[in-house]
């Protein structure tokens, strides 16, 4: 009996067909000469050949080394030794020396070391207990969830470790799957500390603006930030109408039948250590207290707070892989200290629970190193000056639609490079100038830079929120993007139908009631929609 062909498979084959095609006529359009491909619409193709093979694979590690592969053939116009002098050289060997990059390794590994530390003394176990009397239902730990993830706004990276530690048992009790769990988390990240003026983000956003009180600038670009708003707005509105759709809906319905992971997946190791039967919840809290405080300190400490700088100018000087990394460290001291003195763990097994943690932390350190190297790769290729070109040509005409034109370009190229401050790093100098002599379409426009990057980013399987995310939630991370694309796309669509709006009313009031009433009457549509699914 013959197997049907499924219309999944033909388009996967179509897809990696036009892939290879793409990548010949590069090698033809390069002519082997090196640099014949930089600063040009090809040097978006490696990410973008990374990106669909881990789509149509399932697979993200060779996905992303072929996307590297294929950045280093291009950059040396296919000619074998430049190119593998340029991937390692200028690519692994850049990225795992550099210094900010160093820092969120050290502060991956801590963590690790400290969420193993807190399942071994029987913290972890003991928030668990106390969660399933005080959270009856898969909603109420979900929005659990949404409202930690609020909470912790410092920094996305910080973000998404801590909120999965703390969350996974109860969401676990409660049949939330570990994909929904990671889009809770992902979407509590960057979208939250895009819009708050306190975070490592804003000191970012605020360093770009040249000319400009930056701080000032973001404060205002708030309330015009849709996708940030709208992902909030959005995600807490299909938890409590339990409306899920897409790829995620399986997921749900798996979960509710005892498979968190679908198909068993999942992104790393968890510690595999007895727990101790006797711990309290104190053993979970305190530790996640003092580090959300030994981080808070060592980022504005790292920013200068203490040799004179005010809190603002610390957190614009930051450097947030440094304060993550003390702040990870001094927990780590801390919780060993307290363990001890409360007699849950000898220190032996404290010292034992290192290594487990850096076991649980291996996946996610390997996709942020060939992340990273992909991502500079595309740098090499020269990917800002041709978004900036872009830009700029469209500077002089359609000012109107410009914000939802600048979105959608901040999205394209956040989703194919991976990086969100990198986006708005390109694109807010170039917007500061081209509207320094209309204000409020120039606080628009830098919004729609935020919300274009987060949404790029929120969306890309390269991105470092993203692999956080699904490290938190120790969820398989293909699985993680694929559910979570139909709801980031979704509200970006809505968001770039109120940047339309906003261009031309150009009143902060009527767009953002107008977005979140777009957003409204979307989550209406998606619930009638899946009641009728349901009856069918």
């Amino acid at each position: 009996m013959k197997k049907k062909v499924s219309v999944k498979r033909i388009l996967a084959v179509l897809a990696v067909l036009a892939l290879v095609g793409l990548v010949v006529w590069a090698g033809i359009v390069s002519g082997g000469q090196e640099g014949a491909l930089n600063d040009s619409v090809w040097a978006l193709i490696p990410p973008l050949v990374a990106i669909c093979l881990a789509l149509i694979t399932k697979e993200v590690y060779s996905s992303l080394f072929i996307g590297i592969l294929v950045g280093g053939l291009f950059y040396s116009g296919f000619q074998f030794e430049g190119a593998t002098m340029h991937i390692f050289s200028n690519g692994f060997i850049s990225v795992l020396s550099d210094a900010y990059n160093m820092g969120i390794l050290i502060f991956l590994v801590l963590l690790g070391a400290l969420v193993a530390m807190m399942n071994k003394s029987g913290g972890s176990a003991a928030f668990g207990r106390w969660a399933s009397k005080k959270i009856k239902s898969s909603t109420g730990a979900q929005l659990s969830t949404v409202a930690l993830g609020v909470l912790i706004f410092i920094d996305d990276y910080f973000n998404c470790l801590t909120v999965g530690s703390v969350m996974r048992p109860v969401t676990d009790q409660h049949k939330v799957s570990r994909s929904k769990l990671a889009y809770l988390i992902d979407a509590t990240a960057a979208p939250v500390c895009i819009i708050a003026p306190i975070s490592s983000w804003a000191a970012a956003v605020a360093g770009f603006v040249e000319g400009e009180d930056g701080f000032s600038l973001f404060l205002r670009a708030i309330p015009y930030n849709y996708y940030a708003l709208l992902t909030i707005f959005m995600m807490v509105g299909m938890v409590l109408l339990k409306i899920e759709f897409g790829s995620m809906a399986d997921h749900q319905r798996n979960a509710a039948n005892g498979d968190l992971f679908t198909r068993g997946e999942r992104v790393s190791v968890e510690t595999t250590l007895p727990a101790n039967a006797k711990g309290t919840m104190l053993e979970l809290i305190l530790p996640v207290v003092m580090l959300i405080v030994f981080c808070f300190v060592g980022m504005i400490y790292s920013g200068g707070f203490f040799s004179g700088a005010d809190l603002i100018t610390a957190f614009s000087d930051c450097d947030a892989s440094v304060g993550l990394a003390l702040g990870g460290f001094f927990a780590v001291i801390f919780t060993v200290i307290f363990y001890l003195c409360r007699g849950v763990l000898s220190f032996k097994d404290l010292m034992g629970c290192i290594p487990e943690g850096f076991k649980a932390m291996t996946s996610a350190i390997l996709i942020l190193a060939l992340a990273w190297t992909l991502k500079a790769m595309t740098d090499s290729l020269g990917a800002a000056t041709y978004v900036e070109g872009l830009v700029k040509a469209g500077a002089g005409y359609m000012l109107s639609f410009l914000p939802a034109i600048i979105f959608l370009i901040g999205c394209v190229l956040a989703f194919a490079t991976g990086t969100s401050w990198g986006t708005f790093g390109i694109l807010i100098p170039i917007v500061v100038d081209a509207f320094a002599d209309k204000p409020e379409l120039m606080i628009i426009a830098i919004s729609a830079c935020m919300a274009g990057a987060v949404c790029g980013d929120h969306c890309s399987p390269i991105s470092d929120t993203t692999i956080m995310a699904s490290a938190g939630a120790q969820c398989d991370h293909v699985n993680h993007v694929s559910t979570q694309l139909p709801y980031a796309i979704t509200c970006a669509a809505v968001s770039c139908v109120a940047y339309v709006i906003a261009g031309f009313v150009q009143n902060v009031y009527i767009s953002l009631t107008v977005a979140f009433a777009l957003m409204a009457l979307t989550l209406l549509v998606l619930k009638l929609m899946q009641k009728n699914k349901a009856t069918v």
